[in-house]
Protein backbone atom coordinates (compact mmCIF):
# COMPACT_ATOMS: atom_id res chain seq x y z
CA UNK A 1 0.00 0.00 0.00
CA UNK A 2 0.83 3.57 -0.19
CA UNK A 3 0.51 5.73 2.94
CA UNK A 4 0.09 9.13 4.17
CA UNK A 5 0.91 9.64 7.93
CA UNK A 6 -0.46 12.87 9.37
CA UNK A 7 0.86 14.05 12.55
CA UNK A 8 3.62 15.49 14.65
CA UNK A 9 7.09 13.56 13.79
CA UNK A 10 10.25 14.82 15.21
CA UNK A 11 12.09 17.27 15.92
CA UNK A 12 9.01 17.21 18.17
CA UNK A 13 9.28 15.83 21.18
CA UNK A 14 7.11 13.52 23.05
CA UNK A 15 4.61 10.23 23.10
CA UNK A 16 2.71 11.05 19.87
CA UNK A 17 5.81 11.77 18.13
CA UNK A 18 7.81 8.80 19.26
CA UNK A 19 4.45 6.81 18.31
CA UNK A 20 4.38 8.60 15.12
CA UNK A 21 7.81 7.25 14.00
CA UNK A 22 7.23 4.03 15.30
CA UNK A 23 4.72 3.12 13.11
CA UNK A 24 5.93 4.59 10.08
CA UNK A 25 8.94 2.26 10.34
CA UNK A 26 6.89 -0.90 10.58
CA UNK A 27 4.45 0.69 7.69
CA UNK A 28 7.47 0.80 5.74
CA UNK A 29 9.17 -2.11 6.34
CA UNK A 30 5.96 -3.24 3.45
CA UNK A 31 4.76 -0.42 2.07
CA UNK A 32 5.16 2.77 0.93
CA UNK A 33 5.11 5.76 3.51
CA UNK A 34 4.93 9.39 3.52
CA UNK A 35 4.81 11.48 6.43
CA UNK A 36 3.54 14.74 6.56
CA UNK A 37 4.84 16.50 10.05
CA UNK A 38 3.52 20.01 11.06
CA UNK A 39 5.49 23.21 10.51
CA UNK A 40 3.93 24.55 13.83
CA UNK A 41 2.39 22.68 15.98
CA UNK A 42 0.88 24.79 19.06
CA UNK A 43 1.30 28.50 19.10
CA UNK A 44 3.64 29.45 21.63
CA UNK A 45 1.14 30.72 24.23
CA UNK A 46 -0.97 27.80 24.16
CA UNK A 47 1.54 25.72 25.10
CA UNK A 48 2.36 25.82 29.16
CA UNK A 49 6.01 23.83 28.76
CA UNK A 50 9.66 24.97 27.92
CA UNK A 51 9.70 24.03 24.66
CA UNK A 52 8.17 22.19 22.14
CA UNK A 53 10.98 20.47 20.25
CA UNK A 54 12.92 17.11 21.34
CA UNK A 55 16.64 17.97 22.73
CA UNK A 56 17.02 14.68 23.09
CA UNK A 57 20.91 13.56 21.51
CA UNK A 58 18.77 10.21 20.44
CA UNK A 59 16.13 10.95 18.05
CA UNK A 60 13.39 8.59 17.37
CA UNK A 61 12.44 9.83 14.10
CA UNK A 62 11.34 9.13 10.33
CA UNK A 63 11.63 11.55 7.67
CA UNK A 64 9.04 13.64 7.13
CA UNK A 65 7.75 16.78 5.37
CA UNK A 66 7.15 19.94 7.07
CA UNK A 67 4.66 21.90 5.51
CA UNK A 68 1.28 21.74 7.90
CA UNK A 69 0.50 24.98 10.58
CA UNK A 70 -2.49 24.26 12.90
CA UNK A 71 -3.23 27.40 12.39
CA UNK A 72 -2.92 28.47 8.70
CA UNK A 73 -5.77 27.70 6.76
CA UNK A 74 -3.68 28.26 3.23
CA UNK A 75 -1.37 25.27 4.62
CA UNK A 76 -4.37 22.86 5.05
CA UNK A 77 -5.10 23.93 1.96
CA UNK A 78 -2.29 23.28 0.42
CA UNK A 79 -1.36 19.67 2.02
CA UNK A 80 -4.77 18.39 0.98
CA UNK A 81 -3.87 19.28 -2.20
CA UNK A 82 -0.48 17.68 -1.81
CA UNK A 83 -2.09 14.13 -0.59
CA UNK A 84 -4.60 14.34 -3.25
CA UNK A 85 -2.00 14.31 -5.91
CA UNK A 86 -0.38 11.64 -4.76
CA UNK A 87 -3.38 9.32 -4.79
CA UNK A 88 -2.29 7.90 -1.81
CA UNK A 89 -4.60 3.87 -0.64
CA UNK A 90 -5.07 5.61 2.96
CA UNK A 91 -3.95 8.64 4.75
CA UNK A 92 -4.20 8.04 8.65
CA UNK A 93 -4.46 11.03 10.55
CA UNK A 94 -2.96 10.92 14.23
CA UNK A 95 -5.99 12.17 16.33
CA UNK A 96 -5.31 13.16 19.74
CA UNK A 97 -6.83 16.72 20.96
CA UNK A 98 -9.75 19.11 19.59
CA UNK A 99 -7.46 21.84 18.50
CA UNK A 100 -6.63 20.11 15.69
CA UNK A 101 -9.97 19.78 14.62
CA UNK A 102 -10.02 22.75 12.25
CA UNK A 103 -6.89 21.74 10.24
CA UNK A 104 -7.80 17.93 10.10
CA UNK A 105 -11.76 18.52 9.54
CA UNK A 106 -10.19 20.79 6.50
CA UNK A 107 -7.94 18.61 4.60
CA UNK A 108 -10.19 15.49 5.28
CA UNK A 109 -13.08 16.59 3.54
CA UNK A 110 -10.81 18.14 1.24
CA UNK A 111 -9.87 14.97 0.54
CA UNK A 112 -12.80 13.30 0.20
CA UNK A 113 -13.63 15.84 -2.76
CA UNK A 114 -10.59 15.77 -4.56
CA UNK A 115 -9.36 12.35 -4.27
CA UNK A 116 -12.53 10.04 -3.58
CA UNK A 117 -10.43 6.79 -3.66
CA UNK A 118 -8.25 7.63 -0.73
CA UNK A 119 -9.26 6.01 2.72
CA UNK A 120 -9.57 8.65 5.44
CA UNK A 121 -8.98 6.74 8.76
CA UNK A 122 -8.53 8.23 12.42
CA UNK A 123 -6.03 6.58 14.54
CA UNK A 124 -7.24 7.93 18.10
CA UNK A 125 -5.31 8.43 21.25
CA UNK A 126 -7.65 9.77 22.68
CA UNK A 127 -11.45 10.08 21.85
CA UNK A 128 -12.16 12.89 23.90
CA UNK A 129 -9.71 15.19 26.09
CA UNK A 130 -9.52 14.62 29.56
CA UNK A 131 -10.84 17.87 30.00
CA UNK A 132 -13.26 18.11 27.89
CA UNK A 133 -15.51 21.36 26.92
CA UNK A 134 -18.85 21.98 24.80
CA UNK A 135 -15.90 23.75 22.59
CA UNK A 136 -13.60 20.65 22.71
CA UNK A 137 -16.83 18.56 21.45
CA UNK A 138 -17.44 20.97 18.96
CA UNK A 139 -14.31 21.15 17.27
CA UNK A 140 -13.79 17.03 17.34
CA UNK A 141 -16.71 16.37 15.72
CA UNK A 142 -15.87 18.62 13.05
CA UNK A 143 -12.51 17.73 12.82
CA UNK A 144 -13.61 13.45 12.91
CA UNK A 145 -17.01 13.79 10.45
CA UNK A 146 -15.66 12.98 7.18
CA UNK A 147 -13.38 9.64 8.85
CA UNK A 148 -14.25 6.81 7.23
CA UNK A 149 -12.07 4.14 9.82
CA UNK A 150 -10.96 4.78 13.29
CA UNK A 151 -8.68 3.02 15.33
CA UNK A 152 -8.76 2.54 18.95
CA UNK A 153 -6.51 1.50 21.57
CA UNK A 154 -9.11 -0.03 23.74
CA UNK A 155 -12.79 -1.28 23.05
CA UNK A 156 -13.83 1.83 25.67
CA UNK A 157 -12.85 3.81 22.89
CA UNK A 158 -13.77 2.08 20.02
CA UNK A 159 -17.35 1.94 21.55
CA UNK A 160 -17.68 5.29 21.78
CA UNK A 161 -16.69 5.99 18.27
CA UNK A 162 -18.93 3.42 17.23
CA UNK A 163 -21.51 5.09 19.09
CA UNK A 164 -20.49 8.97 17.39
CA UNK A 165 -19.82 7.83 13.89
CA UNK A 166 -22.22 4.62 13.45
CA UNK A 167 -21.73 4.56 9.58
CA UNK A 168 -17.55 4.13 10.32
CA UNK A 169 -15.91 1.20 10.73
CA UNK A 170 -13.89 0.87 13.95
CA UNK A 171 -10.62 -1.43 14.65
CA UNK A 172 -9.14 -2.05 18.15
CA UNK A 173 -5.30 -2.94 18.91
CA UNK A 174 -3.73 -2.41 21.90
CA UNK A 175 -1.49 0.29 22.55
CA UNK A 176 2.59 -1.10 21.14
CA UNK A 177 4.88 -0.95 23.65
CA UNK A 178 7.75 1.59 23.65
CA UNK A 179 10.72 -0.91 24.23
CA UNK A 180 12.79 1.88 22.59
CA UNK A 181 12.46 3.97 25.26
CA UNK A 182 12.16 1.34 28.00
CA UNK A 183 14.79 -1.00 27.69
CA UNK A 184 17.84 -0.37 29.65
CA UNK A 185 20.88 -2.23 29.52
CA UNK A 186 22.09 -1.04 33.34
CA UNK A 187 21.05 -3.48 36.01
CA UNK A 188 18.36 -2.06 38.93
CA UNK A 189 22.20 -1.20 41.04
CA UNK A 190 23.81 0.40 37.88
CA UNK A 191 20.64 2.40 37.13
CA UNK A 192 19.73 3.63 40.87
CA UNK A 193 22.67 4.95 41.03
CA UNK A 194 22.48 7.00 38.10
CA UNK A 195 19.69 8.59 38.81
CA UNK A 196 20.04 8.88 42.35
CA UNK A 197 18.32 6.56 44.36
CA UNK A 198 19.45 4.13 47.09
CA UNK A 199 20.03 1.02 46.69
CA UNK A 200 17.57 0.06 49.62
CA UNK A 201 14.39 1.84 49.03
CA UNK A 202 11.44 0.81 47.72
CA UNK A 203 11.25 2.97 44.49
CA UNK A 204 7.63 4.14 42.68
CA UNK A 205 7.96 6.00 39.64
CA UNK A 206 5.43 8.66 38.40
CA UNK A 207 7.07 9.48 35.26
CA UNK A 208 5.53 12.39 32.58
CA UNK A 209 4.07 15.88 32.12
CA UNK A 210 2.12 16.82 35.65
CA UNK A 211 -1.18 17.57 35.06
CA UNK A 212 -4.69 17.72 37.27
CA UNK A 213 -6.34 14.37 35.75
CA UNK A 214 -2.83 12.50 36.39
CA UNK A 215 -3.25 12.13 40.40
CA UNK A 216 0.16 13.39 41.43
CA UNK A 217 -1.84 14.44 44.63
CA UNK A 218 -3.39 10.67 45.04
CA UNK A 219 -0.14 9.32 44.58
CA UNK A 220 1.02 11.52 47.28
CA UNK A 221 -1.24 10.98 49.77
CA UNK A 222 -0.83 6.81 49.64
CA UNK A 223 2.62 7.67 50.03
CA UNK A 224 2.18 9.14 53.47
CA UNK A 225 0.18 6.35 54.53
CA UNK A 226 2.99 3.52 53.71
CA UNK A 227 6.06 3.45 55.96
CA UNK A 228 9.42 4.88 55.42
CA UNK A 229 10.91 2.61 53.16
CA UNK A 230 9.48 3.84 50.14
CA UNK A 231 10.16 6.98 48.34
CA UNK A 232 8.02 8.65 45.17
CA UNK A 233 10.37 9.50 42.04
CA UNK A 234 8.29 12.38 40.26
CA UNK A 235 9.91 12.99 36.99
CA UNK A 236 8.34 15.17 34.26
CA UNK A 237 7.67 18.92 33.83
CA UNK A 238 5.22 20.11 35.38
CA UNK A 239 2.45 21.33 33.01
CA UNK A 240 0.52 22.98 35.95
CA UNK A 241 1.36 25.02 39.18
CA UNK A 242 3.93 23.08 41.09
CA UNK A 243 3.27 25.01 43.95
CA UNK A 244 0.26 23.26 45.15
CA UNK A 245 2.44 19.40 45.07
CA UNK A 246 5.03 21.45 47.02
CA UNK A 247 2.27 22.25 49.74
CA UNK A 248 1.02 19.00 49.90
CA UNK A 249 4.53 17.34 50.66
CA UNK A 250 5.44 19.83 53.39
CA UNK A 251 1.81 19.45 54.65
CA UNK A 252 2.17 15.64 55.00
CA UNK A 253 5.91 15.94 55.89
CA UNK A 254 6.97 14.14 52.53
CA UNK A 255 9.83 16.41 51.98
CA UNK A 256 12.47 13.74 52.49
CA UNK A 257 10.45 11.12 50.52
CA UNK A 258 10.02 12.70 47.43
CA UNK A 259 12.04 13.85 44.57
CA UNK A 260 11.30 16.23 41.85
CA UNK A 261 12.90 16.19 38.69
CA UNK A 262 11.06 18.87 37.33
CA UNK A 263 11.94 18.77 33.37
CA UNK A 264 10.92 16.84 30.34
CA UNK A 265 13.48 14.20 30.55
CA UNK A 266 15.41 13.12 26.84
CA UNK A 267 15.26 9.81 25.35
CA UNK A 268 18.33 8.89 26.67
CA UNK A 269 17.69 9.16 30.46
CA UNK A 270 14.34 7.31 30.00
CA UNK A 271 15.49 3.85 30.40
CA UNK A 272 17.45 4.14 33.33
CA UNK A 273 14.42 5.98 35.42
CA UNK A 274 12.47 2.75 34.85
CA UNK A 275 15.31 -0.10 35.31
CA UNK A 276 15.29 1.99 38.43
CA UNK A 277 11.82 1.56 39.25
CA UNK A 278 10.14 -0.98 41.29
CA UNK A 279 6.94 -0.15 40.39
CA UNK A 280 5.26 2.55 38.01
CA UNK A 281 2.29 4.08 39.59
CA UNK A 282 -0.62 6.04 37.03
CA UNK A 283 -3.37 7.56 39.97
CA UNK A 284 -5.10 8.51 36.75
CA UNK A 285 -8.69 10.38 37.63
CA UNK A 286 -9.27 10.29 33.75
CA UNK A 287 -7.62 8.48 30.79
CA UNK A 288 -8.45 6.69 27.32
CA UNK A 289 -4.38 4.53 27.65
CA UNK A 290 -1.60 5.63 28.01
CA UNK A 291 2.19 5.47 26.79
CA UNK A 292 4.21 5.64 29.90
CA UNK A 293 2.50 1.57 31.13
CA UNK A 294 3.80 0.74 27.67
CA UNK A 295 7.23 2.25 28.09
CA UNK A 296 6.94 0.76 31.90
CA UNK A 297 6.32 -2.95 30.19
CA UNK A 298 9.60 -2.21 27.46
CA UNK A 299 11.25 -2.09 30.78
CA UNK A 300 9.65 -5.11 32.16
CA UNK A 301 8.27 -3.03 35.38
CA UNK A 302 4.63 -3.93 36.43
CA UNK A 303 2.31 -0.70 36.93
CA UNK A 304 -0.22 0.69 38.99
CA UNK A 305 -3.52 1.96 37.34
CA UNK A 306 -6.68 2.93 38.08
CA UNK A 307 -9.99 1.69 37.00
CA UNK A 308 -10.72 4.45 34.78
CA UNK A 309 -10.83 4.45 30.69
CA UNK A 310 -8.68 1.84 28.87
CA UNK A 311 -6.39 1.65 31.66
CA UNK A 312 -7.27 -1.70 32.74
CA UNK A 313 -6.98 -3.04 29.53
CA UNK A 314 -3.67 -2.18 29.42
CA UNK A 315 -2.73 -3.63 32.71
CA UNK A 316 -3.86 -7.34 33.62
CA UNK A 317 -4.88 -7.14 37.26
CA UNK A 318 -2.80 -9.31 39.71
CA UNK A 319 -0.66 -10.51 36.39
CA UNK A 320 0.69 -7.71 34.51
CA UNK A 321 0.21 -5.16 37.14
CA UNK A 322 -2.44 -3.18 39.72
CA UNK A 323 -5.82 -2.05 39.14
CA UNK A 324 -7.51 0.08 41.78
CA UNK A 325 -10.40 2.26 42.03
CA UNK A 326 -9.91 5.97 41.24
CA UNK A 327 -9.69 8.79 44.02
CA UNK A 328 -8.86 6.40 46.52
CA UNK A 329 -5.20 6.91 48.35
CA UNK A 330 -5.91 4.12 50.90
CA UNK A 331 -6.53 1.43 48.15
CA UNK A 332 -3.37 2.92 46.07
CA UNK A 333 -1.02 2.41 49.52
CA UNK A 334 -2.85 -1.30 50.27
CA UNK A 335 -1.80 -2.23 46.44
CA UNK A 336 1.55 -0.37 46.78
CA UNK A 337 1.98 -2.96 49.91
CA UNK A 338 0.36 -5.94 48.40
CA UNK A 339 2.83 -6.19 45.36
CA UNK A 340 5.76 -5.59 47.78
CA UNK A 341 4.93 -7.65 50.71
CA UNK A 342 3.74 -10.61 48.13
CA UNK A 343 6.93 -10.29 46.01
CA UNK A 344 5.13 -9.96 43.09
CA UNK A 345 7.90 -8.35 40.89
CA UNK A 346 9.09 -11.91 39.32
CA UNK A 347 5.67 -13.05 38.63
CA UNK A 348 4.40 -9.92 36.75
CA UNK A 349 7.95 -9.42 34.91
CA UNK A 350 7.08 -13.04 33.67
CA UNK A 351 4.03 -12.43 32.37
CA UNK A 352 4.59 -9.07 30.68
CA UNK A 353 6.84 -11.07 28.63
CA UNK A 354 4.76 -13.52 27.40
CA UNK A 355 1.62 -10.89 26.64
CA UNK A 356 4.83 -9.02 23.94
CA UNK A 357 3.29 -10.16 20.97
CA UNK A 358 -0.11 -8.66 21.53
CA UNK A 359 1.47 -5.75 21.84
CA UNK A 360 3.55 -5.34 18.43
CA UNK A 361 4.16 -2.86 16.12
CA UNK A 362 3.99 -5.22 13.70
CA UNK A 363 0.43 -6.19 14.95
CA UNK A 364 -0.73 -2.40 14.37
CA UNK A 365 0.38 -1.97 10.95
CA UNK A 366 -1.66 -5.58 10.17
CA UNK A 367 -5.05 -3.91 12.07
CA UNK A 368 -4.25 -0.77 9.81
CA UNK A 369 -4.25 -2.79 6.51
CA UNK A 370 -7.43 -4.44 7.50
CA UNK A 371 -8.95 -1.57 8.37
CA UNK A 372 -8.98 0.17 4.96
CA UNK A 373 -9.12 -2.75 2.87
CA UNK A 374 -12.88 -2.96 4.75
CA UNK A 375 -13.88 0.37 3.67
CA UNK A 376 -15.24 1.14 0.62
CA UNK A 377 -13.13 3.49 -2.09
Amino acid sequence: MNWALVGPLHPYRGGIAHYGALLAHELARKDEVFALNFSLLYPGFLFPGRTQLDESQSAIAFPSSQRLSSIDPLSWERSAKLLAERDFDAVIFQWWHPFFGPAYGWMARRLAKLSPRTRRLFLCHNVEPHEASAVDRSLSRYGRRRAQGFLAHSQHDAARLAEMYPASVQRVHAHPRYSALGESRLDRASARAQCGLSSDERALLFFGLVREYKGLDLALEALAKLDMRYRLHVVGEFYEKRTRYDALIARLGLQERVNIVDRYVPNEEVPAWFAAADLVVLPYRDATQSGIVEIAHGAGRASLVTDVGGLSAQVQDGRTGLVVKPDDAAAIAEAVERYFDGNLEALMQKAIMEEAGSKSWAGLATTLRELAAEINS
